[in-house]
């Protein structure tokens, strides 16, 4: 029998159900929040800054979110990540005054990267060596398909009022992190609770590997690229440069999203099997090559076409370079540290790319804008084609890139 088909261990169906939810939860409150704060008499750049200071936070934080699984384990630090973003939504509903909404939306940042570093270093620690990319896959699609949910049953919620969102999404992540602490509490496969006994690896010597550096170049452009122009410019040019709808932005984006949900879960599949190097070369080049085709669109057929493209590399690229820093720090170490920078070169990217993309806009093109964006992820293949294949786990005997 092959290993690659075999049956997931149970404790990571309970982790994607449980990222399934939180992503849906997410998207949940995505509609209300901006009107919310606009409730308390604020202009569009105060709306706009509660938003980013739940992603602030999420950079600020990640440091000591990986000490913290260095040190606790992962099953308390995931836990605790949940339940504070529980209580930060739930207070939110409650807010009286736009400060008070700010802070305890910046509060949820720091469980969020709690949770997301957790969730990460456990998902390791599980997955099968020869089913890495297959986890990364499906724990990817779940994130999607949450995402993607989100606002359909957000928009609709907003009719019982601009507080009802916050509270369904705190009950649910509070129904979630009871799942997740009850299903994996006499987990062996997921135990030890505590880093005691486990070897630690430290962050200078995963930057010693050129596959886990070459990863950091990657997950940084595709913060930049993904997660931070693409929402970011894609509605701007849709409308000022195409001429068209705003609502025919969302679905340009909702396009994007197809395309990345058709290729997940295969490409996942597949670097387990080929290697995770063919895809994450092929995705960046995918990627990066529709992206610079999107800002020389001049019809909407021709963007929903390119915006395909761009998540269908995107989707080849993500399951594999997950999964290659999974290799990197193997089954039998924990490296909160290692992932919690991991995450912050993502973070780092989609701060820094929608305003240099935005400069570029404003004093040059549209099409310029989309040219370097797409550049940076070409740019940052060059490590990836250069990087060695590793032959071992770090403290284990087994092979892990193939």
């Amino acid at each position: 029998m092959r290993t690659r088909d075999a049956a997931l261990p149970r404790e990571i169906w309970v982790l994607v159900s449980a990222a399934f939810v939180i992503a849906l939860g997410f998207g949940l409150v995505a509609p209300a929040l901006p009107q919310f704060a606009r409730s308390f008499g604020v202009g569009v750049t105060a709306a706009s800054v509660v938003i980013s200071a739940f992603a602030a936070m999420r950079l600020l934080f990640a440091p000591a979110s990986g000490k913290l699984v260095q040190r606790l384990g992962e099953r308390p630090v995931y836990t605790a990540g949940v339940l504070i973003v529980a209580l930060s939504t739930g207070a939110c509903a409650f807010a009286t005054d736009y400060w008070q909404l700010l802070l305890f939306r910046a509060l949820g940042g720091i469980g969020s990267t709690m949770f997301t570093v957790s969730a990460f270093g456990l998902l390791i620690r599980i997955s099968p060596p020869n089913a890495r990319g297959r986890v990364s896959g499906l724990y990817a699609t779940s994130f999607l398909l949450g995402n993607i949910g989100g606002p359909l049953v957000g928009g609709a919620l907003v009719g019982l009022g601009l507080r009802a969102p916050f509270l369904i999404y705190a009950v649910a992540l509070l129904v979630a992190a009871a799942v997740v602490f009850v299903s994996l509490r006499h987990s062996a496969l997921a135990a030890p609770d505590s880093g005691a006994g486990m070897p630690a690896m430290r962050l200078r010597e995963a930057l010693r590997s050129p596959v886990y550096r070459a990863a950091l170049g990657s997950n940084f452009a595709n913060g930049w690229v993904v997660f931070g122009v693409r929402v970011a410019m894609v509605p701007l040019f849709v409308v000022e440069v195409l001429g068209r709808d705003a609502g025919l932005a969302g679905v340009a984006l909702t396009v994007f999203a197809v395309g990345n949900a058709l290729v997940l879960m295969v490409s996942g599949r597949l670097s387990d099997r080929f290697g995770r190097r063919p895809f994450v070369l092929l995705g960046l080049v995918v990627c990066g090559t529709s992206t610079i085709a999107m800002g020389l669109t001049t019809n909407l057929a021709l963007f929903f076409a390119t915006s395909l493209l761009a998540g269908v590399g995107s989707g080849l690229m993500n399951p594999a370079q997950q999964a290659s820093v999974a290799d990197v720090v193997g089954s039998k170490a924990r490296g909160g540290p290692v992932l919690a920078t991991f995450q912050m070169t993502a973070d780092v990217g989609a701060v820094i790319g929608p305003v240099a993309a935005g400069v570029l806009a404003q004093h040059l093109s549209y099409g310029a804008a989309f040219a370097v964006t797409g550049a940076v992820m070409l740019l940052v293949a060059v490590p990836w084609a250069l990087a060695p294949r590793l032959t071992r786990e770090p403290a284990v005997t087994e092979a892990t890139e193939r």
